[in-house]
């Protein structure tokens, strides 16, 4: 029987979030036909949260716009983000809807290091 070398390592694991700021939603998803369109969007969230949320146009059947913090993007892009909450989104959407979203992004990181 042989016996083995010793050896020492340690795992780390590092989960990081968003902090979040009341009382804007991460997400709004703006339909064709609301209450209020893109624009009244844009400036009821700067008068909020100035800067601090992007109106991006839609190319959706029933959704014109997507009204997302800026910090969120920062996180995950939009060309990522998009298909997934238009995807979910559209589910219960329709043309005279706002639907929010809260999304929560949680990047992990795990490494190994020799000891």
């Amino acid at each position: 029987m042989k016996a083995s070398a010793s050896e020492r390592r340690a795992e780390i694991t590092l989960r990081l979030s968003e902090f979040e700021f009341p009382p804007m939603q991460d997400v709004l998803l703006v339909g064709k036909r609301a209450p209020i369109g893109p624009e009244a969007a844009r400036r009821m969230v700067d008068a909020l949260s100035p800067e601090q949320y992007e109106v991006l146009p839609l190319d959706h059947a029933v959704l014109e716009a997507a009204v997302i913090r800026k910090n969120l993007l920062r996180m995950v892009p939009a060309e990522k983000l998009l298909p997934f909450l238009l995807e979910e989104g559209g589910k219960i959407a329709h043309e005279s809807a706002i639907v929010k979203a809260q999304v929560t992004v949680t990047v992990e990181a795990t490494r190994t290091v020799e000891l």
